[in-house]
């Protein structure tokens, strides 16, 4: 551990050649509203900072994920138009499982669909972000 990293929060080394996908900005108009809802779906708030006057960074992270999403104001590199993220996906093990608890949480999903062997649900966050809930039976 470095004095850079907390204690208790692992973090994977970064060898040549990979690509390490670890956050995806997620545009939204309400901060606290969208919070509110990936908190609700069970994912992680990690942190929470407002460093500056009019800044805001909000970090959430799926159960389970090496990556996670960003909810920002203030910060014009990663200022996108509300509700402008499509097709973020989230790979389940067992999909009516999780489109049960999502919809019991408070997200609007729609049925199950099978793409060739592939199970696909779909839901969107308040601001019109969209999201997949995918099965890969394979992959159990």
């Amino acid at each position: 551990m470095t004095e850079s990293q907390p204690a208790g929060n692992p973090v994977l080394p970064v060898r040549p050649g990979m690509l390490l996908l670890e956050l995806v900005p997620v545009p939204v108009r309400d901060i606290d509203r969208a919070k509110d809802f990936y908190t609700g779906l069970g994912f992680n708030a990690d942190v929470d900072v407002r460093p500056s006057d009019g800044v805001r960074y909000v970090q959430l992270t799926p159960p389970g994920s090496a990556c996670s999403i960003a909810l920002t104001e203030g910060l014009p590199g990663m200022d996108m138009p509300v509700g402008s993220q499509r097709g973020l996906h989230l790979v389940v093990s067992d999909i009516e499982q999780a489109r049960s608890d999502f919809i019991e949480r408070g997200a609007d999903v729609a049925p199950v669909e099978d793409m060739g062997g592939v199970f696909y649900a779909y839901f969107a966050d308040p601001d019109g972000n969209t999201w997949t809930l995918q099965h890969m039976p394979w992959r159990d």
